[in-house]
């Protein structure tokens, strides 16, 4: 047992970190948009990594920092600041964001749709709970939040080409599940605390990165095996279409989304859109560049039936017309980008070929 003197001094340090952090919002710290500090979940996902060097490029590497629930590399640490925190851990993501003076949260911690239909419970924690304990916290300081939504919170119902921004969801994957209540709370907590929340439905990112448990990240994986091994077995039939989007596109698109003003965006959830195709496509453009590489299709029933769900055109114009969206990756641009960046990330760690073998 502690003594009582004890536990009163923490209470009593407790309290007046809370009174200095909430000066600091009430004389105009919270959801600011010159200089802000910027909080990254899943700082070492697929799109944290690249999306913290991209703000700390615009910001400073200070002022961004990243947060995931893994060991990070020298590389990530030497880059800016890094915490391990749980988003599952609501006291433990009040301090990062009461000590480093958080303005911003990024939110990109989620577990993917295939990858969560093989445990429901734990996506049901991390992009359900996990979501409620970042968006109480932002409320509570009047914080910005970016959450990404995905093409994922569409359901078979739903109009697949195009998807407008307002239609039937009813998703199929606790994923897409989880992704339409993040909508719907975010949008609620805007109109009753008007909190600033913001939120892009993104299309399939393909990066060089190695692929993390999603659907569409056999697109990816095709790049990295047309190189390491010259074949490809596919999990989804040869003319599955969905919507895709290159990192760097989906990136440009999170960062001017952020800084648009209140009074420009009219609502608070957008579809984006750069590009559709299927794997048949994508292969005979890869053997542009590899002739030898050769692919194969052994459907997987799961992946399969989720993909099928999903739209195949997502219709943008809202976001091009509110804010000025408009990518600048098409499908030839984005296969030859990816060939040159996938020998780039073999050559930078040759490693990596025997990983990826």
């Amino acid at each position: 047992m502690f003594p009582r003197t004890f536990l009163k001094t923490i209470s009593a340090q407790q309290q007046t970190i809370r009174h200095l952090c909430n000066n600091h919002w009430q004389n105009g710290g919270g959801a600011k948009s010159e200089n802000p500090t910027i909080l990254i979940t899943g700082g070492l996902g697929q799109l944290g990594v690249e999306c913290g060097k991209l703000l700390r490029s615009q910001y400073g590497a200070k002022k961004i920092i990243l947060s995931d629930i893994r060991e990070p590399s020298n590389a990530i640490l030497q880059a800016g600041p890094y915490h391990f925190v749980d988003i599952l851990d609501p006291k433990g993501l009040e301090k990062v964001v009461v000590d480093n003076k958080v303005d911003w949260i990024v939110h990109l911690s989620a577990t993917l749709s295939a990858k969560g239909e093989l445990d429901i419970p734990l996506a049901t924690k991390v992009n359900i709970q996990g979501m409620h304990n970042i968006i109480e916290l932002a409320n509570h300081y009047k914080l910005r939040l970016f959450v990404p939504s995905t093409i994922g919170a569409f359901g078979p119902d739903s109009p697949r080409n195009p998807t407008p921004n307002i239609t039937v969801q009813r998703p199929r994957t606790i994923y897409g599940v989880s992704k339409v209540y993040a909508e719907l709370l975010g949008e609620y907590y805007h109109h009753k605390f008007n909190l600033d929340f913001r939120c892009l439905r993104l299309p399939g990112v393909v990066s060089c990165d190695l692929p993390g448990g999603g659907t569409t990240d056999y697109a990816i994986d095709m790049f990295h095996s047309a190189m390491t091994k010259g074949t490809y077995e596919c999990y989804l039939t040869p003319k599955t279409t969905v919507p895709m989007i290159y990192i760097t596109d989906c990136l440009r698109a999170i960062n001017e989304f952020l800084v648009v003003p209140t009074d420009t965006i009219q609502r608070r959830v957008y579809n984006i859109h750069a590009m559709s195709f299927h794997p048949e496509g994508l292969a005979k453009e890869i053997q542009n560049y590899y002739p030898a590489f050769e692919i194969t299709y052994k459907t997987d029933p799961i992946r399969q039936e989720i993909a099928d769900s999903w739209p195949e055109v997502l219709d943008d114009t809202e976001a091009r017309k509110d804010w000025g969206w408009n990518p600048k990756y098409d499908f030839k641009k984005m296969v030859q980008t990816m060939v040159d960046q996938v020998k780039v990330f073999y050559d930078e760690e040759p490693q990596r070929a025997k990983v990826a073998q």
